[in-house]
């Protein structure tokens, strides 16, 4: 089977459906020396995966005239440490602990314009999808075996049937919208 090209910019052609999008940004952390070590962590391309959803040109019509105007709101699904700026949290996951996690899903306005790569078009209808796959996600968070990568990489899968979605990523040299 041949590997996904993983494109840096949406595209207007295509499936029609709902875009996807993984974007990777940087791990959060209170102020001080926890936030030094996580900005460290980010250069070293330890980062948090997240989930983008981009509404189809019909369904952005129909929303924002439902909401009355106002842009487009995609919407954005990751998983994360109920706690993440906690520091004794922060230990405990890193040390390799089974923490609390939490499925964030919240609107955003525009792509990020770094680290983040259109994936496909969504096989269903993404709202719905998610919701189910958000029921069934188990919340115990342990860093390299059940975490945001894991999260991403299997909301992606269950919306467009593309696997191994962050391992291609990882090969991409492009990595801006």
């Amino acid at each position: 089977m041949a590997a996904r090209i993983f494109s840096c910019r949406s595209s207007s052609s295509g499936g029609g459906g709902e875009q996807v999008f993984v974007a990777a940004v940087p791990l959060r952390a209170a102020k001080g020396p926890a936030q030094l070590v996580m900005s460290t962590a980010y250069s070293l391309n330890l980062q948090h995966f997240m989930v983008i959803i981009k509404p189809s040109p019909p369904q952005y019509s129909n929303y924002n005239h439902q909401a009355g105007g106002g842009g487009m709101n995609m919407m954005v699904y990751d998983f994360q440490p109920e706690e993440p700026e906690n520091i004794w949290v922060a230990a405990s996951a890193l040390s390799g602990a089974e923490i609390s996690g939490v499925i964030l899903v919240r609107k955003l306005k525009k792509l990020p314009n770094r680290k983040c790569w259109f994936v496909s078009y969504a096989k269903q209808n993404t709202t719905d999808a998610a919701k189910i796959f958000n029921q069934n996600w188990d919340t115990k968070l342990r860093i390299g075996h059940h975490d945001c990568r894991h999260y991403c990489q299997g909301l992606v899968e269950y919306l467009t049937g593309d696997k191994i979605v962050l391992d291609h990523l990882n090969q991409s040299t492009c990595n801006t919208i």
